[in-house]
């Protein structure tokens, strides 16, 4: 059974830090392309970062452009996004997701067969 779990969410105040995890269990990480997304309330689920299976690039929204870093532990199986100097616009709840074909695509959930349960991301003072 394919399954995600993300962990690592909570409340922290703008210029803060997090990191988000997401550990996948029933497939091998490092064969899919992993995508981390986020909904805000009230808004649609927006593409944050990717990490390509093919040759390890990483992809980010040029809202957290700098800011943001993703990565892969293949040992855990298991996708990370640190995310540093937080605003409270970052707000949302953040989701890993996997993508078999077609490599990394943050414009679009098309193509993300497998996504995982969400951790809330709250950035205020």
């Amino acid at each position: 059974q394919v399954q995600f779990v993300e962990s690592g969410g909570g409340l922290v105040q703008p210029g803060g830090s997090l990191r988000l995890s997401c550990a996948a269990s029933g497939f091998t990480l490092r064969y899919l392309n992993i995508g981390w997304f986020r909904q805000a309330p009230g808004k649609g689920r927006e593409g944050v970062s990717c990490f390509s299976s093919s040759d390890g690039s990483t992809y980010y929204a040029d809202s957290v452009k700098g800011r943001f870093t993703i990565s892969r532990d293949n040992a855990k199986n298991t996708v990370y996004l640190q995310m540093s100097s937080l605003k409270p616009e970052d707000t949302a709840v953040y989701y890993c997701a996997a993508r078999r074909y077609g490599g990394c695509v943050l414009t679009s959930t098309a193509g993300y067969d497998y996504w995982g349960q969400g951790t809330q991301v709250t950035v205020s003072s």
